[in-house]
């Protein structure tokens, strides 16, 4: 992680003008996605643990999540921030060790989420991160619309404590709904990140709600395996092939990576 790139990847998160990412799992997918034109490249967990053989839900370990995260920074040119889950570790100190590694390997941003932890637990992992260091962009995510456990004023309190223990932005999956999502913008001193999917508003209608980051999480990876398994079914029901018919082509895949390998 350079100085540089730090400040840009951070000076991306503007209100109303959202930075939009299309999170990729491995280096091919990261490397589709810079061709199309991201502005940075954000790696989802679930995809990443997936490809590697593991559940999401912090059961990937840290060595290999870190391992990915290299290869992806080496290959592209933007600016990456790095999905880390609970942050790979058992205590606060480990957070900081997970951390350390991941801007070592060349992100300038993490996610690093509450989940099933109670805020009390959060904080310090929060804290841990950001000593790790202080030019990393830490993303805190509040799974309180994602897991039906709290609306906006459970989630505000989370979000002002999240801040006030050192992340810069907050990211919120599972709200929607242009209300909440309009109360969350104004309740939040910090960028906020939303997640899209089929049913949610579109970009440019968040970026009216005042949202400064849009991400779709594990939505293109669950596309592309999608396709896995309609192919194989295909394949092994009809004898047919329809299904690769939109493949990308071969040539424009090898020459996204040869050079930078």
């Amino acid at each position: 992680m350079t100085s540089e790139t730090a400040r840009l990847f951070r000076s991306l998160h503007v209100p109303s003008n959202p930075l939009v990412l299309a999170n990729a799992w491995d280096v091919a997918s990261a490397r589709l996605v810079e061709d199309a034109g991201a502005a940075a490249i954000a790696t989802t967990s679930a995809g990443v643990a997936w490809s590697l053989g593991a559940p999401d839900g912090d059961r990937l370990g840290r060595e290999l999540a870190v391992d990915l995260i290299a290869r992806i920074a080496r290959v592209t040119t933007v600016p990456v921030t790095a999905d880390i889950e609970g942050g790979y570790a058992d205590t606060p100190g480990g957070v900081t060790e997970t951390v350390a590694a991941v801007v070592a390997a060349g992100a300038v941003g993490i996610n690093i989420e509450d989940g099933p932890r109670p805020p009390q637990e959060v904080v310090p992992r929060i804290a841990a991160a950001r000593a790790a260091s202080d030019e990393i962009f830490v993303n805190a995510r509040i799974d309180t619309f994602l897991r039906g456990i709290g609306g906006v004023p459970e989630t505000l309190e989370r979000a002002a404590a999240y801040l006030a223990a050192g992340a810069d932005g907050i990211f919120v999956p599972g709200a929607t709904d242009p209300t909440v999502i309009a109360a969350l913008v104004e309740g939040i001193d910090a960028p906020v990140n939303v997640m899209a999917h089929p049913g949610a508003p579109s970009v440019k209608e968040l970026a009216g709600l005042g949202v400064a980051r849009v991400s779709v999480g594990s939505g293109i990876s669950q596309a592309a395996y999608a396709v896995v398994q309609e192919s194989a079914r295909e394949l092994f029901s009809a004898g047919t092939y329809s299904r690769l018919e939109d493949s990308v082509d071969y040539g424009t895949l090898n020459g996204l990576l040869t050079p930078r390998i």
